[in-house]
């Protein structure tokens, strides 16, 4: 499948029934096993489409880099599944599925995990050029130190970024360390909440966090709730940001098929 401007967008599909498109965040791919644990316990009831965002998996990466180059792949892949369909988004994911639900009439309903927006200043501290500086680390082929800062960005803490280096996965991560400058474009890294964007959401939402996450990340999904109007927010006990696909798939499952 190509997107508006010729890029090749690879995407599974799975099960029979309403079509559900998911959107993944950070490092992850289609066949990244969080996203598969959780297409194939909708499946059951829905058709499922994971994708690969530009730049990582099986898809292309066509640049100029923008948002809403992004916002086209979703849509083309909305398209491929019938013209109309639920989304649900994971961290970074979720923002990229909310902007996409401002403009394009054809999502439905959606569901969102942990949109990680710094709201306050209990988030890691961002600069307003976050993104830029990424990017030029990027073009510099400082690849690791992208990947360090983005971490960084999220929460994880320095020791723990030490010790993910040392395993073979580090390097699967600086393969893809150019699409973190697009999750911060995504994010509007450094940036406010873009409220204004989130309001003109009309569809169902459902923003769902996890009760043992990051102080800061709860007051993201909060103020992402407050923000889209109509948005239902529920806490899920028991959960991270890395939530476990058997805590988060009934939750969507109770969404996707309420009238």
């Amino acid at each position: 499948m190509k997107s508006a401007d010729g890029t090749v967008i690879a995407f599974d599909r799975r099960g029979e029934g309403p079509a559900v498109v998911l959107v993944q965040g950070a490092f992850a791919e289609r066949r990244q096993p969080m996203m598969t644990a959780i297409a194939s316990a909708l499946a059951r009831w829905f058709t499922v489409f994971s994708y690969d965002r530009r730049g990582r998996g099986g898809s292309g990466d066509t640049p100029p880099y923008a948002v809403e180059r992004e916002i086209e792949d979703l849509a083309a892949v909305v398209a491929a599944a019938g013209g109309s369909a639920m989304v649900f988004g994971g961290s970074s994911g979720a923002a990229l599925a909310m902007e996409a639900a401002a403009v394009l009439p054809a999502i439905s309903k959606l569901a969102v995990w942990e949109p990680p927006y710094h709201v306050d200043e209990s988030a890691p501290a961002l600069s307003p050029g976050f993104t830029a500086e990424l990017g030029a680390l990027v073009a510099a082929g400082r690849r690791a130190e992208v990947v360090e800062r983005f971490m960084a960005a999220a929460g994880v803490p320095p020791e723990a970024v030490a010790m993910m280096r040392a395993q073979p996965t580090w390097e699967q991560a600086e393969a893809v360390a150019h699409t973190l400058v697009y999750e911060a474009a995504v994010l509007r890294a450094g940036e406010e909440l873009p409220a204004a964007r989130l309001a003109a959401i009309g569809q169902p939402t459902l923003v769902l966090n996890g009760a043992d996450s990051p102080a800061w990340m709860a007051k993201a999904g909060v103020a992402v709730a407050a923000a889209v109007p109509g948005a239902v927010l529920r806490v899920l006990e028991d959960q991270a940001h890395n939530v476990a696909p058997e805590a988060l798939a009934p939750e969507l499952l109770e969404f996707f098929v309420a009238g």
